[in-house]
């Protein structure tokens, strides 16, 4: 029998104040009140430790640590144009990044069949080693990463990143090694700038960096082909012992910060196609929460993802309709190849030889 999955969250998530800001409370609010509605899917619920001072620092200097906590003693500042930090927010992203951190433990512990989502604010995967950006200020996903790496034995983990912004910080984190394969699906031209299939890592880690740029408007069809035919591909080849998503709602089609039309079942089949990937590979995954503007689409978006998750490998959707009935699709992986995809595995087949170009 499968492990319970795990839902990981804390109250520190609200102390971190940014007001009008559009990654704000609400996010979180809307999101837990729609899961307590449903009993959390049957979900086990946690509350992680905040994240060790000796586990962030595998990823994020002494001096930038201090930096933070320094600004939220002084009851927090803007950082930059778009990141703001108030008097709570060093300790909720130390409950951030511990959330994703215990999240990875407790799934390489239970091994095979595991599945975990970890949903905090502050979001991370814009956070490099140095500095705060684009809401973030711990890379969430990459601190328990590096954890799975240095900590827990893990070999090689394998993020895909389907924010509808490029993961710039993972990116640059992982640049130069092979342990972690980064697959990011983000809409191009769009902040941060980065994320070109031209960027794909350097030294030991060149080819191990696979950024799949989409157009303003794409939508389902081609976010699930990227997913069903680059990246499951791609893991296969790869075998990695950790899948992670940096699970990021920004895509949606009702979201104000983009111009992407994914839908609740869009990411609820591109965590279908995950969830099937990880029962083949027989290797746990989890799910760490990042951005996500329209609150309501982003609820509806990440009960659809964790009911899907939760749900039998093979057996497609899982659609929430009114908090009281469940609609299943069965088939997540219908539908003819996108032209993007095609595009990307021509790109990507003189570096993994195992990938097919055929349709």
């Amino acid at each position: 029998m499968a492990p319970r999955p795990i839902f990981l969250s804390h109250p520190s998530s609200l102390e971190h104040d940014t007001g009008a800001h559009p990654e704000n409370i609400a996010r979180l609010i809307t999101v837990q009140a729609a899961l307590q509605q449903r009993d959390y899917l049957g979900w086990e619920t946690v509350q992680p430790r905040a994240a060790d001072r000796d586990v962030l620092l595998r990823i994020h200097p002494g001096r930038y640590i201090d930096r933070l906590a320094a600004i939220s003693e002084r009851g927090g500042g803007q950082i930059d144009q778009d990141t703001i930090m108030s008097e709570g927010s060093f300790r909720a992203a130390l409950y951030s990044a511990g959330g994703a951190i215990e999240m990875v433990t407790r799934l390489l512990e239970e091994g095979a069949g595991a599945i975990g989502f970890s949903a905090h604010r502050p979001p991370g995967h814009h956070a490099t080693r140095m500095q705060s950006m684009g809401f973030c200020l711990f890379n969430n996903v990459a601190v328990a990463t590096q954890h799975a790496l240095d900590g827990l034995g893990a070999q090689r983990v394998m993020i895909l990143d389907w924010d509808v912004h490029h993961g710039n910080g993972t990116q640059d984190i992982f640049w130069e090694t092979d342990r972690v394969l980064f697959t990011s699906i983000h809409q191009s031209p769009l902040y941060p700038g980065t994320g070109s299939g031209l960027e794909i890592g350097a030294g030991p880690g060149e080819g191990y960096t696979v950024n799949l740029p989409v157009p303003p408007g794409s939508g389902d069809p081609q976010f699930v082909s990227l997913v069903r035919d680059v990246a499951v591909p791609l893991a296969r080849a790869y075998r990695p012992e950790l899948l992670l998503v940096s699970a990021g709602y920004d895509a949606h089609r009702d979201d104000p910060l983009a111009d992407c039309m994914v839908t609740d079942a869009g990411f609820a089949t591109m965590a279908a196609l995950w969830r099937d990937l990880a029962h083949e590979l027989e290797v746990p995954l989890g799910c760490v929460l990042e951005g996500g503007y329209n609150t309501a689409a982003l609820a509806r978006s990440v009960v659809a993802t964790m009911a899907t998750l939760a749900a039998d490998p093979g057996s497609g959707i899982t659609l929430d309709v009114d908090g009281s009935e469940v609609a299943r699709d069965q088939g997540p992986a219908a539908g003819p190849r996108a032209e993007l995809a095609t595009d990307a595995l021509a790109r990507l087949a003189p570096r993994w030889p195992g990938l097919s170009t055929e349709s």
